[in-house]
């Protein structure tokens, strides 16, 4: 019961974020169908549905608070009407996105019409701004400028119904969102969300102006103001890293897990992916043996573009790249693997090797203890110019015992001082040295 309810708010299987394990590896049937319908279509449809339905009732919930508004003069449900107003209208932008992208890529716009959703985030992001800075403004009004409220048990029940109204639309749009990857949509819904808590605050206020308490409305109205500009910091940034072709970090990984998944490959490189609207949009090179067949890689490459869809639910399109060899030619070699040599040391802690390696998320650090450690910890750190001290801290590889990786790839150019810091049941050692790079890799 709880896992069903969890999955009706969005929280559950359905709100499964792109790059997760929302699959087995088994090798069996994932549930894919491949009807003569497109997807894109068919997920724009249901965003369609999501924003009608939204749009409805918060039109009505709207016109029953205008008529309390009318009846007892409360500035306080007046603002939160005005927020319901607002939300309401968002629909309109997102409307118009989706109907533009299910229509077809044309010679102008070959990708497509995709890109109108994030600019639809986008204006409703500056909606969501304009009702907080129109709810700061009537909170600060009200605190310096109390004004009586009547019939207050009828504002309480407007700002309830407010509420659920709001609370409904939040949990259809975020809950659909989720479904097609739309950020603009969950944007959206969060809004909503934020809205519906305004509308409670209208019902605290009533109480506390009930109890003897005329400030409560206005200095609640200030700590919901807030909220919504916390609301719109994370819409913002949520929308805007996908206008400028951004994902989420474990995109990437979740790419190349795939590849794993697929005989034949045995690496991939050059892995770009980007969002176009609620659909992603993967490109990579694929490195396979040099003697296979032209029908080998080409279903190589069908392989891999049937993990893709499996692994990365809002796949739209793939562009794979079959390229002979792993990658480790000569011409590979002068692109990437201009490391310098590696630090091999040997202490009272531990004996091994420091290296820098291509790795497929890119170059990394690598430790290598020979023999393994039990309990020891390690962290690089590179001495750059103006004395900053660049720091890697290096974490097991899981499965192999012995060896210790960076997260990330230390900064170009690959030529500095740098120590070394062992660390194992409260013993320290800090081993310093240099590395110089070839020198025709010199920058």
């Amino acid at each position: 019961m709880l896992t069903e309810a969890l999955d009706w708010l969005g929280f559950g299987a359905s709100g499964q974020k792109p790059g997760s394990h929302g699959h087995s590896h088994s090798g069996g049937d994932h549930g894919h169908t491949h009807g003569v319908v497109d997807a894109t279509i068919v997920t724009t449809s249901r965003g369609i549905w999501a924003i009608k339905w939204s749009f409805v009732v918060l039109a009505i919930t709207a016109l029953m608070q205008l008529v309390v508004v009318i009846a007892s003069g409360s500035v306080a449900l007046l603002a939160d009407t005005i927020h319901n107003v607002a939300d309401a209208t968002t629909a309109i932008p997102l409307w118009v996105a989706f109907r533009l992208v299910r229509r077809r890529p044309t010679k102008t716009f070959t990708f497509g019409y995709g890109k109108v959703e994030d600019l639809a985030g986008i204006l409703i992001v500056l909606i969501i701004l304009a009702s907080a800075l129109v709810a700061g403004y009537e909170a600060v009004d009200r605190l310096l400028h109390p004004q009586p409220i009547t019939l207050l048990g009828w504002v309480a029940v407007a700002g309830l119904v407010g509420f659920v109204g709001n609370e409904a639309v939040a949990v259809l749009r975020i809950r659909v969102g989720r479904q097609i990857n739309s950020a603009a949509l969950i944007a959206d819904g969060y809004h909503a969300r934020v809205d519906g808590l305004t509308s409670l605050a209208v019902v605290a206020g009533a109480l506390g102006v009930w109890l003897g308490f005329p400030l409560a409305d206005p200095i609640i109205g200030i700590l919901i103001t807030f909220t919504i500009f916390g609301i719109v910091w994370q819409s913002a940034r949520s929308v805007l890293t996908r206008m400028l072709d951004g994902v989420e970090p474990g995109v990437v990984n979740e790419v190349i897990h795939a590849g794993a998944h697929v005989p034949g490959i045995q690496r991939l490189s050059d892995v770009r992916v980007r969002w176009l609207g609620h659909r992603m949009y993967v490109q990579a090179t694929v490195h396979v043996d040099a003697g296979l067949t032209v029908a080998q890689a080409d279903e190589i490459r069908a392989g891999l573009d049937r993990a893709l869809k499996d692994h990365v639910p809002p796949l739209a399109d793939v562009h794979i790249q079959v390229c002979a060899g792993s990658g480790d030619t000569a011409e590979a070699a002068a692109q990437h693997h201009h490391a310098p040599e590696p630090f091999r040391f040997a202490s009272p802690l531990a004996t091994g090797v420091l290296e820098i390696v291509d790795t497929p998320d890119g170059e990394r650090l690598r430790l290598t203890l020979e023999p393994p450690v039990d309990g020891i910890g390690a962290v690089v750190g590179i001495e750059r110019q103006g004395g900053v001290t660049e720091t890697h801290p290096l974490l097991a590889v899981t499965g192999v015992p012995g060896r210790f990786q960076s997260t990330a790839a230390p900064a170009e150019p690959h030529e500095f001082q740098a120590w070394l810091q062992l660390d194992q049941n409260g013993r320290r050692e800090k081993l310093a040295f240099k590395m110089v790079e070839p020198d025709d890799h010199h920058h």
